[in-house]
């Protein structure tokens, strides 16, 4: 891979999205675990 092709911006961007949607999935969970007991279905 040539310096021309990488592109640190877009790598940062990508870590940073998969960063936010696993936290977000960690906090849905945790509000169905413990604090809601809401079911997803119905």
């Amino acid at each position: 891979m040539g310096h021309d092709e990488y592109d640190p911006w877009g790598t940062a961007a990508l870590v940073a999205f998969y960063f936010v949607l696993i936290a977000l999935l960690w906090v849905f969970m945790y509000f169905v675990e413990f604090l809601g007991r809401v079911s997803v279905i119905g």
